[in-house]
């Protein structure tokens, strides 16, 4: 079953045309005759949950906004869409933006209306200049459909750390992209300009669609039971077959690399895989085997699901080079709000940069291991403790190749 991928391989979806001609847009007007909150109880029985990382369910969150907005009385409310897609091993988003944006579109208006949104954000980053294009242009062939509801598409300045969703809403009200202090009560909302809004990944308000014409039942037929539905899968690294592609959850990881991915090249033997983009920690080959593409397998081995960006490795790669190349990537894109962050980035990758160059003592990895309980629960945003998962999965299961380069 193919949620936001039916039209990926149809030529020119992403003309408003060719894309009315496979089903885009159909009964819309029915659709916003629908009541609210009969939209929100779909999307909730459908157990839809986010796909930008945090994998929470999008019902709950939108019936917690529109609760809080309703019991202030809020004269606004926004939908705000991330398409950051900023996680290094991630390449989704842009497939749906690029290939078919109508159906973006169509959820986002269809989201707005159910959460009673009076205006939308898509928030693109800075480097995708065709996606900014493309969807801008989806945007203005579809006037008739958005009538006179506005989307507004707001580019990034590139810094990573704006796919966390607050700092992205301080990117959008022309701030320092800087992650807010979130609130004791889980039930608050976010908000933009001073109004509660609700935020969702791209891929996320792109499966709105497919629940509202088809029904939640439908979007539970496949999947799991506690993850149902289906996602837009990545793989990439030392594959024959880099590519993405739309599965059920559930499907066994070595089963999508040797199917989709055409398998380890070269005759190589696969070694480890970073399962959700560079932020999840890394997997053995024995974990691999074992994994299957859903938040709970994912969970069972401390790791993430993530994006659902998969990063193979063989057995010719050496670990600690690939630890070293991670962090520093993540002391480039600290923001510098946090010390622990951002002072402890940095320290850890001068560490590992000893231990690749044959300077490092036993010592050292033990430094590593103090540096992560520093980089936990100690900063304003999960930045830092991803960072920890990171070193952390590195060191612990490929200590014996860190051990190999220490001299002492």
């Amino acid at each position: 079953m193919q949620v936001v991928s039916a039209k990926f391989d149809i030529k020119n979806a992403n003309q408003i045309e060719v894309a009315k001609q496979h089903g885009a847009y159909s009964n819309l007007k029915q659709i916003l005759s629908l009541e609210p909150s009969h939209i929100m109880d779909l999307v909730d029985k459908s157990g839809l949950r986010g796909k930008g990382g945090g994998g929470g369910s999008c019902g709950a969150k939108w019936k917690n906004m529109v609760a809080y907005a309703n019991k202030t009385n809020a004269q606004k409310r926004y939908l705000v869409i991330n398409g950051d897609e900023s996680e290094p091993g991630t390449c989704k988003d842009k497939y749906i933006l690029n290939l078919d944006p109508h159906l973006l579109i169509e959820g986002i208006i269809i989201s707005a209306h159910a959460l009673g949104a009076c205006r939308a954000f898509v928030y693109i980053r800075g480097e995708y200049e065709r996606e900014f294009v493309s969807l801008n242009n989806a945007i203005k062939e579809a006037s008739d459909e958005l009538d006179g509801f506005e989307i507004v598409v707001y580019k990034g300045a590139g810094a990573y750390v704006c796919g966390e969703k607050t700092a992205l809403l301080e990117s959008i009200e022309g701030k320092r992209g800087h992650p807010r202090l979130k609130p004791h009560d889980k039930k608050e909302p976010d908000f933009l300009f001073g109004s509660p809004c609700v935020v969702n990944n791209v891929e996320t308000i792109a499966s709105v669609p497919f629940i509202v014409k088809n029904g939640w039942e439908a979007y539970r037929s496949f999947g799991t039971e506690q993850s149902p539905g289906a996602m837009l899968f990545q793989v990439s690294g030392c594959v024959n077959s880099p590519c993405v592609k739309e599965l059920p959850f559930g499907y066994k990881m070595i089963d999508f690399i040797n199917e989709f991915g055409g398998g380890v090249w070269r005759g190589r033997e696969l070694k480890a895989v970073i399962p959700g983009g560079s932020s999840a920690a890394v997997l053995t080959k024995d974990e691999v085997l074992k994994a299957t593409l859903d938040y709970e397998s994912l969970k069972e081995f401390r790791s993430a699901l993530g994006t659902g960006g998969m990063m193979v490795f063989d057995d010719s790669i050496s670990m600690p080079n690939v630890l070293l190349n991670l962090l520093e990537f993540y002391t480039e894109e600290s923001c510098g709000q946090c010390t622990p962050c951002r002072e402890g980035c940095g320290w850890g990758l001068r560490v590992v940069e000893k231990i690749v160059h044959g300077e490092g003592k036993m010592s050292d990895l033990q430094t590593l291991k103090d540096i992560c309980y520093m980089l936990d629960g100690k900063t304003v945003c999960v930045f830092a403790p991803a960072v920890k998962d990171v070193i952390m999965g590195f060191i612990t299961k490929f200590e014996s190749e860190f051990k190999a380069l220490i001299n002492d």
